[in-house]
């Protein structure tokens, strides 16, 4: 059995790890740190666990733990790294962007991989350190992967995705209370949201010659979790072609699948998959992506990477079904 530990246990991420985990056959949770709750039992914050799991939480870590999940707020993975050691062999998967970007990507002796399984999975099964991807992220390369694969990006792309209450954190804002949320639509972070430089780089990386602009329009929605975008850009060939195009890129993909038929977020909510639907008009390809904002978006795809990198099944521990009504 995997021991495995998780920092920072007190958010939707580390819940949701969780989850997973204590049904996982091939694990055993042995500690999930707080300081802000050491001390307190787990089911305190993570209610739905009362019967699945009786530990507390701690503000003492074991260094010789086999994987390590952080799941702390951007920028404090690099600090807690910086203050605390473990074994050689210990496994990271960090949850937040600390590592993300090529540039942040060897950190104390530690290298992380980029840990999107659809992009690189050979590489995952090589890594002792994963940067898991934000979660706009994930939905946005799964919808652009096949056509930079294939060189097929010649022209601006245009995104429109929307998020659940979930995306923002535990942490309340002005924009995160029910009265404000509840009956309510609105964008933030225009043009400028910090999971565009993800999607540049992993769109570089599979088509060198790609040179036009990125347009992300993030958007807040009033339901707890999923993400639904619609990506489009200029395409010349038929809808078949295409269809092939993105069928043939995710062919052994595990979670990620290609519908003919249009997608919604109850098909995969509570689900580590991700759908995708073509829709052709005129010279322009429409991309429909849905994901689980805090599954695939992060912790099932954490669980996910997790078995890659320790030679486990794919699918193991990530047989969800959504809550379709």
């Amino acid at each position: 059995m995997l021991e495995v530990g998780i920092i920072g246990g007190a958010g939707y991420t580390s819940g949701e790890l969780l989850r997973l985990l204590v049904h996982h056959p091939k694990v055993a949770i042995n500690f999930v740190y707080s300081t802000s709750n050491s001390g307190n039992l787990i089911t305190d914050i993570h209610q739905d666990l009362l019967g699945s799991l009786d530990l507390k939480f701690t503000n003492t870590i074991n260094s010789n733990v086999d994987v390590l999940f952080l799941c702390l707020g951007h920028g404090n993975s690099k600090k807690f790294l910086e203050n605390n050691s473990f074994s050689e062999t210990t496994k990271i998967i960090d949850l937040s962007n600390d590592f993300r970007l090529k540039k942040d990507k060897t950190f104390n002796g530690k290298t992380f991989v980029y840990g999107l399984p659809e992009l690189q999975k050979q590489s995952i099964k090589k890594a002792a350190y994963i940067a898991n991807p934000g979660c706009f992220a994930t939905a946005l390369q799964l919808a652009l992967l096949p056509l930079a694969h294939n060189e097929l990006l010649q022209a601006d792309i245009h995104i429109n995705a929307v998020t659940g209450a979930t995306g923002a954190g535990t942490s309340l804002s002005s924009s995160t209370h029910f009265a404000w949320r509840d009956n309510n639509f609105s964008y933030y972070k225009p043009f400028v949201h910090q999971h565009l430089d993800e999607i540049y780089q992993t769109v570089s990386q599979l088509q060198s010659s790609f040179d036009s602009e990125i347009h992300f329009m993030p958007n807040r929605g009033n339901f707890s979790r999923g993400i639904f975008a619609t990506v489009y850009t200029t395409f010349n060939g038929s809808l078949d072609e295409a269809k092939q195009v993105y069928k043939d890129f995710y062919k052994d993909a595990a979670f990620t699948f290609v519908s003919d038929n249009e997608v919604h977020l109850k098909q995969v909510v509570n689900t580590n998959k991700c759908f995708l639907h073509l829709h052709k008009h005129k010279d322009k390809l429409l991309i429909t992506s849905v994901i689980d904002n805090l599954l695939k978006g992060a912790s099932g795809q954490a669980i996910l990477n997790m078995n890659l990198m320790c030679g486990f099944d794919e699918q193991e521990g990530l047989q969800l079904k959504a809550n379709f009504f």
